[in-house]
């Protein structure tokens, strides 16, 4: 590789890094899913400079999946898992064959593939992504267990997806299918990648539990994220799987051995690792979309939607009728969540030249391309409105009445420190300033006085605020200490001895139950 070619990956790789930094402020102040911003700006970008963009789907699969996948896999604990796994389980064993065959004969019915053609592309789109909508669960404060299902549901079936891809796939290109051979490679590949997975995620969890270095645990957690997944694709089963496995065993049982600073460092390093891996694939899937294509294949585009949503709605509605206690407002939003992404584009690119695909290729992209540009666009902006309409974040008068009157008392005293700093300048008389000054500290105490009667009217109001000021005050704690490290007034000894418990406090904050 030239050094040319290397500056030219550098180059791109930083400017895709601002343009994702920028798009996740804009988005976050806007209150829309950061990575529909990542799709409209690659979008965006290709109608201004228009040009055949390619890459190879491994990219996707290999690079960027695994990291995204481990990080949501570690936060997954086993008893959120254990509660709903027999619906979890319905959605991504039963789901995914239901939605490939149903969506395969809509599509077969509509746009004239045959079957066998449309039965790979009901495959390719049975992976949901949520990762807009979950990320938006997490601001909003949905509850938890509906956040659960909707992740650990599309963990598991982006790889039961891949692994009815692959057979639908070797169908349609052999021509024939005996049910037993089919259903036997199956549950193979999809069970051996659990196996995989867990056996990677044991293995090395012991190893973590018996040191106690941050970047070398961080360091471990990675080996884990990409090597579960290279292990399992070179025994043929699948990596996907793997992955999701060996961060939900990695989660529960490493984490709960590893020092506090520790668990903020790994926690800290897949966060980021994940908005990488975020920013990468949405942005590749704008740049990749070609306008001329959807525009061509405008009517197919439509039948793969419609077929999409009535296979999402019967699996949903259907299999959750097995789990009585979850509402028909969480079905909703499960049903209209069913969002696609990074494993059907990866699928839909890898799909081969030969074959019944000479001629359908372009088509069955096009329309992969168009069903995810329509779940990212049409239901994740829509996602924040469904929820409110649903009534699924519950604020209370009094957190809602206590937001308003501190927010003024916010404001208040701002005014008056903006104004006594002009004061000082010379831009204000000490007469005007007296005068006013006055005024602003009656307004300020009648404020406060007005902040602690809303407060006490609610114990979660104070318990919130509460929680805020501990957290805030042992991050404050946490940067002066790096402080006296950095100008050598402690040392390394004494700052880990002091960090360790600023970090296990900050954690007691964050897992008490109270908040």
């Amino acid at each position: 590789m030239t050094n040319e070619s290397l500056f030219f990956i550098e180059e791109v790789i930083v400017i895709s890094l601002l343009i994702a930094s920028i798009v996740a402020i804009v988005t976050r102040r806007l209150r829309v899913p950061y990575t529909v911003g990542l799709v409209i700006i690659g979008f965006i970008i290709t109608l201004i400079a228009p040009q055949k963009f390619t890459f190879s789907p491994q990219i996707i699969l290999a690079l960027l999946v695994p990291p995204l996948i481990f990080e949501a896999a570690f936060h997954i604990r086993f008893d959120d898992l254990r509660r709903d796994i027999w619906l979890i389980l319905l959605l991504v064993v039963p789901g995914v064959i239901l939605t490939t065959f149903m969506v395969g004969w809509v599509v077969s019915l509509g746009t004239g593939l045959t079957l066998s053609a449309a039965l790979v592309f009901g495959a390719l789109v049975a992976a949901t992504d949520p990762v807009a909508i979950v990320a938006l669960f997490r601001r909003l404060g949905a509850p938890r267990r509906l956040q659960v299902l909707l992740e650990a549901e599309s963990l598991f079936n982006d790889g039961t997806a891949i692994v009815m891809f692959g057979v639908m796939l070797g169908i349609a290109l052999d021509g024939h299918f005996n049910f037993l051979q089919g259903v036997g490679q199956f549950f193979t590949i999809a069970g051996g990648g659990i196996l995989v997975g867990a056996v990677c995620g044991a293995v090395f969890s012991q190893f973590i539990n018996r040191i106690d270095e941050p970047l070398v645990e961080a360091t471990l957690t990675t080996v884990i994220a990409f090597g579960s997944y290279l292990v399992a694709e070179l025994l043929h089963v699948s990596g996907v799987l793997a992955v999701v496995v060996a961060g939900i065993v990695t989660g529960n049982v490493s984490s709960r051995a590893m020092s506090a600073t520790t668990r903020i460092v790994v926690l800290n390093f897949w966060d980021y690792a994940a908005f990488i891996a975020n920013s990468f694939i949405f942005l590749l899937i704008g740049l990749a979309i070609d306008l001329n294509s959807l525009v061509e294949n405008w009517q197919a585009i439509g039948w793969a939607i419609l077929a999409a949503l009535l296979a999402r709605a019967a699996s949903v509605y259907g299999f959750s009728l097995f789990a009585r206690e979850i509402s028909t407002k969480w079905k909703h939003v499960l049903f209209w969540g069913g969002l696609r992404g990074a494993i059907t584009l990866a699928l839909a690119l890898s799909l081969p030249r030969e074959g019944i695909f000479a001629d359908e290729r372009g088509r069955l992209q096009a329309m992969a391309f168009g069903l995810t540009l329509f779940t990212l666009l049409v239901q994740g902006i829509s996602m924040n409105w469904l929820t409110r309409t649903l009534n699924l974040i519950q604020r209370s008068p009094a957190q809602d009445e206590y937001e308003l009157r501190h927010a003024r008392l916010v404001t208040s005293n701002a005014s008056h420190e903006y104004l006594r700093r002009r004061t000082q300048e010379g831009l204000i008389s000490e007469h005007v300033w007296e005068k006013i000054s006055n005024e602003l500290k009656e307004q300020s105490n009648s404020l406060t006085e007005s902040l602690k009667k809303a407060m006490s009217s609610d114990p979660i109001v104070e318990a919130e605020e509460l929680d805020t000021v501990r957290r805030e005050g042992l991050r404050a704690q946490r940067a002066a200490l790096t402080g006296l490290l950095r100008d050598g007034v402690i040392t390394e000894q004494t700052y880990d001895a002091l960090l360790g418990e600023i970090d296990s406090a900050l954690m007691n904050v964050d897992n008490d139950p109270k908040f």
